[in-house]
């Protein structure tokens, strides 16, 4: 049947999230195991990451149609449906015949024969609520409402209503489940904004310059594959989100200074204070994990970033191992780990694998990190803290507790970038801090 290798590839993909898997690992496992064109592969990622991210909104149609509550369902069944059900009530594309009958045909090859006329049936009760405009029955709380339509857990809609009210919060949902363009930072040391979008343009692959990002160009998603587009392998060109573009040229970084990027991996935004220094500077970039710490290395040789040097190790623990790093640098980033609750767009599944614990436990280590940096930072140097979140505990409560503890600091800048606010990409928070001289 047309498209069921592709749709049992999305079902595995789903299952491995399912099993606590991370969306873009599990997807890249299917994608090395077996040879997909271009065309199924772009099927494959709608597929499974938009069942992924409307797994809440997904589950309640399996309640509202079903004789067994979703969280009860075999989670073959369970995510199977998720399939079945996407397709038929979120895509336009996907003839709803043509899904529900690949749905089944999955259904009867692999492992749940038995269940088939289950499956066929709530495909076919959706399909028929869908036509005449059915619509999941309506409650009369906000944040349930706002978690069922848009597929946020409820803690979540709580806080996005309670930060921004409820209509914008409705808007940053809404983006949250916009499938995101793909965001190109140039190479100023290789090229230029003009060269590569005409590199682009004669390709076919169309683009766009991005409106307060000098070296950004976005792509519309879908088109292939970023590695394979002309001018990556010659290192003209990286992937970056818009709003991480912003980061960088916040920390205004000098030729010839020292400078540190604490948490530096993958590497996107150490290359680009190197190509904003013209590679003319001292730039450390630190990583804890010496994996990750590889695609640093591997980012800077492609793009000719030779002034970066890579450490592998804890930044809690740079003064201890290197105390003449006291006042040492001139400018210091720490673009802190997060919830990434900024980012849910890009990622299908961040949004159920957080909870207000983890981030807890996440506002200790970031404090711990500006604490345990802050004395590496010269006398009148800068020092730029960043998050992909939203959250305020994370965010701006994060610098003001510093603040309020190091009188030696004040805020220059802060700026929280809203998904679904202009044009702006993934969320993210900059703070601007300037250490004052004797």
């Amino acid at each position: 049947m047309k498209g069921l290798d592709a749709r049992k590839a999305a079902w595995d993909v789903i299952q491995a999230v399912g099993g606590g898997a991370f969306a873009d690992v599990a997807l890249e496992r299917i994608f090395n195991l077996y040879s997909f064109k271009s065309i199924d592969k772009g099927l494959i990622t709608e597929l499974s990451y938009g069942a992924i991210r409307q797994r809440y909104y997904l589950d309640c149609w399996i309640d509202y149609l079903g004789k067994v509550p979703a969280k009860k369902q075999p989670p073959l069944l369970r995510w199977l449906l998720h399939l079945g059900l996407y397709q038929v009530l979120k895509m336009k594309r996907i003839p709803p015949a043509a899904a529900i009958n690949t749905t089944v045909e999955l259904a009867k090859t692999y492992h749940l024969k038995k269940l088939a006329p289950v499956v066929n049936g709530i495909l076919r009760s959706a399909l028929r609520s869908k036509e005449r405009g059915l619509l999941l029955p309506k409650s009369n709380n906000p944040s349930l409402e706002l978690a069922k339509n848009e597929s946020l857990p409820l803690w979540l809609a709580d806080e996005l209503i309670k930060w921004k009210g409820l209509e914008d919060a409705k808007k940053i949902a809404k983006a949250f489940n916009c499938i995101s363009p793909i965001d190109i930072r140039v190479n100023r040391l290789r090229a230029d904004l003009k060269e590569v979008k005409e590199i682009f343009d004669s390709c076919g692959i169309h683009n766009q310059a991005i409106p307060n990002c000098p070296y950004g160009l976005e792509v519309r998603a879908g088109v292939g594959e970023p590695r394979k587009w002309p001018g990556y392998e010659e290192g003209k060109w990286s992937v970056q989100d818009r709003s991480s573009q912003l980061i960088a040229p916040s920390l205004g970084p000098l030729p010839g200074e020292k400078i540190l990027d604490a948490c530096a991996a993958p590497g996107g935004k150490s290359t680009h204070i190197a190509e904003l220094i013209n590679n003319e500077g001292n730039l450390w970039s630190v990583d804890r994990s010496s994996r990750r710490s590889k695609k640093i290395l591997a980012n800077s040789e492609r793009l000719g970033t030779k002034c970066l040097q890579i450490l592998v190790a804890d930044s809690n623990e740079l003064l201890l191992k290197n105390p003449d790093w006291k006042g040492f640098f001139d400018r210091i980033l720490i673009d802190a780990p997060c919830s990434g609750l900024g980012t849910l767009a890009r990622h299908p599944d961040a949004r159920w694998r957080m909870n207000q614990d983890n981030i807890q436990q996440l506002v200790a280590v970031q404090s711990q990190l500006l604490n345990s940096l802050a004395p590496l930072l010269k006398n009148g140097g800068k020092l730029v803290y960043s998050t992909c979140t939203i959250h305020p505990e994370e965010n701006s409560h994060q610098i003001k507790n510093f603040l309020q503890s190091k009188s030696e600091f004040l805020l220059e800048y802060e700026k929280q970038i809203w998904p679904g606010e202009g044009d702006n990409g993934d969320g993210f928070y900059i703070s601007v801090l300037n250490k004052l001289k004797n």
